[in-house]
């Protein structure tokens, strides 16, 4: 009962349907590039209004389906949970390359808090709010309350991130949101089965047993990946991102294969990939931000465009009252029994109660009941969609606000200092690029005051673009590209200095300003 046993490839057709001509793929590929350009454009929109990516992409493919201009009869559920499942596969990679430890490590046992037994009770209160005030029975009530207690991090993020967080905060939702995919999913698959559900306890010990089956997989893949990168220079720089990438997903496909979470197993193994300092890093980053948002941007369209319109309305109400009960009964439930056992304050608290934001994941989850044929899954689908579409809409333009009145913005925080590495095999060393950005207290400190250990000099600035050799007295600005070069024993001291600087200034060692 794992990923990669549920997400059957539907098969190929076997009639006698003509190739497409040349004519038609040149069609078919100005299409999709259009489909692109008018989503990347539709970022810009959403950033400005506040409203998270998705909800565009949504009405992209809705306007592209059957009742639409684009006027397109897609019903395949089946295909669409596969490319569901493996966009959902590059989209926690990327989360995970993005998932700093120094941050979440702290908030690694109130987020697993939530992520187990917050989803327990996620389910139950929304599964009984269905029963009772929708009518559904037991069977498809706990398969939309398991549906919808997984939170997006994509969703939560895209809103999120224009504020500087508490790090308790930012990593507490950033865990959760990879942590909770692997025991939801697990929980749908189980209620979508044919057959009585099982008893709790074994559901519970199945569930335990792929969780750690998928985590030691994960850790051990992405520890291995690390180190064969560090240890292993490639041809080209451009092949780092590339293999960062399908160590990642070679996780998912193990942890699957071996009967453990995939999903787990994937986002561990990033954030190991994305701890480790690798060569290239900037570079990797970027690769696998493009990779996601395209990952995004097809999966959202492909569910807007197995929507119906017209078949949704009849299933508005019970989506807005099972989102109400899931809003503002089950989530702050959820955190209220998890959290105060690690004393966090009430105001992060009543953030990550209305943070609970729902995005790709639940729709693609309610795939599952309609691939297995449950009864009622077309209706389960539908009450999902109006639920992520309705409660993303009032949640995610309030984030920022809530998070401004709960006094939980930190703008004086300094924006993390971008170093790339390029090995230097046969020299034993090391070439950093540094980008100075704003916010950073490396502005106005002198070349000589970044104390860098020995082995380690700046041998070169790039200002406004004109580079120049600087000299001991020469003054950093916001905005200056250092090139650094240091030996191999040092490299990790200098760039731990050069992080210390940027976030404490030239008394960053007396003030207890580290690196890490």
């Amino acid at each position: 009962m794992h990923e990669g046993v549920h997400a059957r490839v539907p098969r190929v057709s076997q009639g006698k349907e003509r190739p497409l001509t040349v004519h038609q793929l040149n069609e078919l590929l100005l299409v999709c590039s259009l489909v692109l350009l008018v989503a990347v454009a539709a970022v810009r929109i959403s950033s400005r209004s506040g409203l998270p990516s998705l909800l565009v992409y949504l009405g992209i493919g809705m306007a592209m389906g059957q009742d639409g201009i684009g006027d397109i009869h897609f019903d395949n559920a089946e295909l669409t949970q596969v490319i569901g499942y493996a966009a959902l596969v590059v989209i926690l990679a990327e989360g995970g390359l993005g998932t700093k430890w120094k941050e979440i490590r702290p908030a690694l046992p109130a987020a697993s808090a939530l992520a187990l037994f917050g989803v327990a009770v996620s389910v139950g209160v929304t599964a009984t709010g269905a029963h009772y005030l929708i009518g559904l029975e037991w069977r498809q009530a706990l398969i939309i309350g398991a549906v919808v207690s997984s939170t997006d991090a994509a969703a939560v993020f895209s809103v999120l991130r224009r504020i500087p967080l508490p790090a308790r905060v930012t990593g507490t939702l950033e865990a959760e949101s990879g942590f909770n995919d692997a025991p939801v999913v697990i929980l749908v698959v189980a209620f979508s089965t044919a057959g009585p559900i099982e008893h709790w306890y074994t559901l519970v010990g199945e569930i335990a047993l792929e969780l750690v089956i998928g985590a030691a997989i994960g850790l051990a893949v992405g520890w291995l990946g690390a180190w064969g990168l560090r240890h292993v220079a490639l041809p080209a720089s451009g092949l780092y991102p590339i293999a960062v990438l399908a160590i990642a997903v070679s996780a998912y496909a193990v942890g699957a294969i071996a009967h453990g979470s995939g999903f787990l197993a994937v986002y561990l193994a990033s954030m190991v990939l994305g701890n480790a300092r690798l060569p290239h890093w900037p570079a990797t980053r970027g690769f696998a931000d493009g990779l996601g948002w395209i990952a995004q941007i097809g999966m959202f369209v492909l569910l807007g465009l197995l929507v119906t319109p017209h078949e949704l309305g009849d299933d508005i109400l019970p989506g807005l009252v099972i989102g109400l009960v899931l809003t503002v009964v089950a989530r702050p439930l959820s955190v209220l029994l998890c959290l105060p056992a690690f004393r966090v304050p009430w105001r992060e608290q009543a953030l990550m109660s209305w943070a609970g934001l729902r995005g790709a994941v639940p729709i693609i989850l309610a795939t599952i009941p309609m691939v297995n044929g449950v009864a009622d899954s077309r209706r389960i689908f539908n009450i999902v969609f109006v639920l992520v579409v309705v409660y993303t809409l009032i949640q995610g333009p309030t984030l920022p606000w809530l998070a401004r009145k709960l006094h939980l913005g930190d703008p004086s925080e300094a924006a993390d200092l971008g170093i790339e590495s390029a090995p230097l095999e046969r020299l034993r060393g090391h070439l950093l690029s540094v980008e100075v950005p704003e916010g950073s207290r490396m502005h106005g400190v002198e070349v000589a005051e970044l104390r860098l250990p020995a082995g380690a000099g700046v041998t070169l600035v790039v200002r406004d673009g004109t580079s120049f050799v600087p000299l001991p007295t020469t003054v950093l600005r916001r905005g200056d590209e250092l090139l650094v070069v240091t030996t191999d024993p040092v490299r990790d001291a200098a760039e731990r200095r050069l992080r210390a600087v940027s976030r404490g200034g030239k008394l960053a060692g007396w003030l207890g300003t580290d690196g890490t």
